[in-house]
């Protein structure tokens, strides 16, 4: 083929996988073979002098594709690092000067600015010159302070991430059509939700590592002590270790080793070196997107491996059956491989995975850490899609998504187990039944083992010791240790059994009133005699109509007489409070606060002297508690509206006490 012609194939090849990777949800090319592409085109473009504007090699990546957001021009340009797999192109550049050695992290670049010790705006790096302003993400986002004590001009860069256990976790619990190939398309899925889903950040645990200070009005030229700078104003910041040139090649190597031995739970995909000195490293010129002084970036090579595929294996979660290749064991990085997900039914027919059972496969550990396969010769003989569910025989179908056309399996049977993870790891949560060990993951693999059908049979789980313990992964310490949490969590508050039901409706707070005024006892014969629960106090007919709803199945009856013969539910008494200074008396607290630690410590006094607090200002409310009476807040102008006298929390603490 043409030279030229090849290097628009690549580059429209290439970007069309930046956009799958930055914008949807699967991926469409694994990064091994992305990098080879990336490869083969910078040497092409070198040696023919042929360079397109779109190229991958002059970008720093896709647009983010954000509905709503503003897009706008970033103060400082946001440029890519030029990257090497050679450790002596790293010396090179290095040179005579002190270094920082740092992890290049695998999530999405953002840029937090501070003007009078507040956050401003957050920004993502789009393409590096434009960005779309996410600050309405920003209070969700671990590790990124919403206010500092420095009170200038202050600009931040850093990468928001998503841990490798925290996206087993969340990925298996989003529905059908939601799930996500990796952390790194997570993490930026979940930078691109709009205003009215930002509190689902929070719950999808969105770390921000801080990797340099942009801009500080003040001088520091150490980047060492910009970092220790910013540490010391609340950032979490990336790892990082001063150097020199003749010690690269071991540092390098020891750091790759915390990759290799699988101590890096955030997904990584490389190292960065940065000079310590920043003004020398505002020095350079730009070449394309990079600044030539600015940093390097260090790619590992990816040890491959060959081997025959045994069997494809059909593994059902929340929202799809995936394919997992079993093939015979090879050693990656150290270890023994005889796994790798295959994603979906389109990257089977991609890589050209066959029935035969003789298909020799090319696999990777990407990243060092999740084993891909990313080679084939499998073409030609059709594999089987089955066409009932592993986990409840329903019938199987196949659909096709949205965005890129990608071929998912799919469970028909809305009551399949396997589709209610929620409710499993809702009901071993720490606010339900408390067992530690049973992870997202860990369900699901029991689930498919048909060790598991419903709540009840966690506590049976013993009759399975032996297939455990022999589970790849697992062994004997892991089973004594899931046994004995599953052995603690026999004993249980009536409030904790209560939540762990995922009852609608009915989460912690409510099963604490209902315990509160019924007690156990109380609890249990009202809802046989179906009673109810419209005078317990927050609880109302909707919340007392959908725990007796829930009851009126038979299926979840037998399941609660289940759990009831083997867990033993603490017996508890109606509290029927009858004195406290608070008692009877209704108060919303608005503001910050100083006396109290936080609103929900000022909540919790009052609820223990026997009063209530609640969130809007109504006729039943007798106390608005505000720091700032004269404001002229809403809750402020209806409190005197409705003539409800205005306290300041020192006026509540002399009448109530604290």
């Amino acid at each position: 083929m043409d030279k030229k012609k090849r290097i628009e194939e690549l580059v429209n090849t290439l970007n069309e996988a930046s956009r799958a990777y930055y914008g949807d949800k699967d991926e469409i090319m694994s990064n091994f073979e992305w990098d080879r592409g990336f490869d083969e085109l910078t040497a092409l473009e070198e040696e023919t002098g042929y360079i397109l504007k779109d190229s991958p090699t002059q970008n720093t990546g896709a647009e983010e594709v954000i509905p709503g957001a503003t897009r706008e021009k970033h103060e400082y340009p946001a440029l890519s690092l030029a990257k090497s797999k050679d450790v002596n192109v790293l010396k090179k550049w290095a040179g005579e000067r002190d270094i920082w050695l740092s992890w290049k992290l695998d999530g999405l670049t953002l840029v937090a600015t501070y003007d009078e010790g507040r956050l401003s705006k957050l920004m993502t790096r789009g393409k590096g010159e434009y960005g779309n302003n996410i600050t309405y993400l920003a209070p969700y986002i671990r590790g990124l302070p919403q206010s500092v004590s420095e009170k200038g001009h202050l600009v931040v860069r850093g990468e928001a991430v998503i841990s490798y256990s925290d996206f087993e976790d969340i990925n298996n619990l989003l529905g059908e059509d939601e799930q996500y190939a990796n952390p790194r398309n997570l993490v930026s899925g979940t930078m691109s939700l709009d205003v009215s889903r930002a509190g689902e950040v929070k719950e999808r645990c969105v770390g921000f590592n801080a990797f340099t200070l942009v801009h500080l009005d003040r001088e520091m030229v150490s980047w060492g002590e910009r970092m220790t700078f910013l540490e010391s104003l609340g950032f979490t910041c990336v790892e990082r270790e001063l150097t020199r040139a003749e010690n690269l090649e071991e540092v390098i190597q020891r750091w790759t080793q915390k990759v290799k031995s699988g101590q890096m739970d955030i997904p990584v995909d490389g190292l960065v070196i940065t000079y310590d000195d920043t003004v020398y490293a505002a020095s350079g010129t730009v070449t394309g997107h990079h600044a030539t002084n600015a940093g390097m970036a260090f790619k590992w090579k990816d040890t491959e491996a060959e081997t025959v595929l045994d069997h494809i294996e059909w593994s059902c979660a929340a929202g799809s059956i995936s394919p997992v290749a079993v093939f015979e064991p090879v050693r990656l990085e150290g270890t023994e491989v005889k796994r790798a997900s295959l994603c979906n039914i389109t990257e089977m027919k991609r890589l050209g995975i066959g029935a035969d059972k003789k298909t020799r496969l090319k696999v990777i550990k990407a990243n060092m850490i999740i084993p891909k396969v990313v080679e084939a010769d499998g073409a030609g003989t059709e594999f089987e899609v089955p066409d009932k569910c592993p986990v409840c025989g329903a019938p199987t179908e196949i659909r096709i998504g949205r965005a890129i056309g990608t071929e998912t399996l799919h469970c028909v049977n809305e009551d399949c187990i396997a589709k209610h993870i929620k409710k499993f790891t809702r009901f071993v949560s720490k606010q339900g039944m408390d067992i530690d060990g049973l992870s997202v993951k860990t369900i699901i693999r029991f689930i498919n083992e048909g060790f598991i059908e419903d709540f009840a049979d966690i506590f049976d789980i013993a009759k399975y010791k032996s297939e455990i313990e022999n589970l790849e992964g697992f062994g004997a310490k892991s089973y004594s240790n899931i046994a004995s949490s599953v052995e603690r969590s026999r004993k249980v508050s009536p409030v904790n059994f209560i939540f762990a039901l995922s009852i609608p409706l009915i989460g912690a707070d409510a099963a604490k009133k209902i315990i509160a005024a019924c007690g156990s006892e109380g609890f249990m014969e009202r809802l046989e005699n179906g009673t109810g629960f419209e005078d317990v106090s927050g609880i109302g007919p909707e919340k007392s109509a959908s725990v007796l709803e829930w009851y009126a199945s038979e299926k979840n009856r037998v399941l609660f007489k289940k759990l009831t013969k083997k867990v033993q539910v603490e017996k508890t008494e109606p509290e029927g409070l009858k004195e406290g200074s608070c008692l009877g008396i209704t108060f919303v607290i608005t503001g910050d606060v100083n006396v109290f630690k936080n609103r929900d410590e000022f909540k919790t006094y009052v609820e223990s002297q026997g009063g209530k607090v609640t969130g809007s200002v109504s006729k039943k409310t007798d106390y608005l508690v505000n720091n700032d009476i004269t404001s002229s807040s809403s809750k402020n102008n209806k409190a005197k509206e409705l003539g409800i006298e205005i306290i300041t929390e020192e006026t509540f603490v002399e009448r109530f006490g604290k």
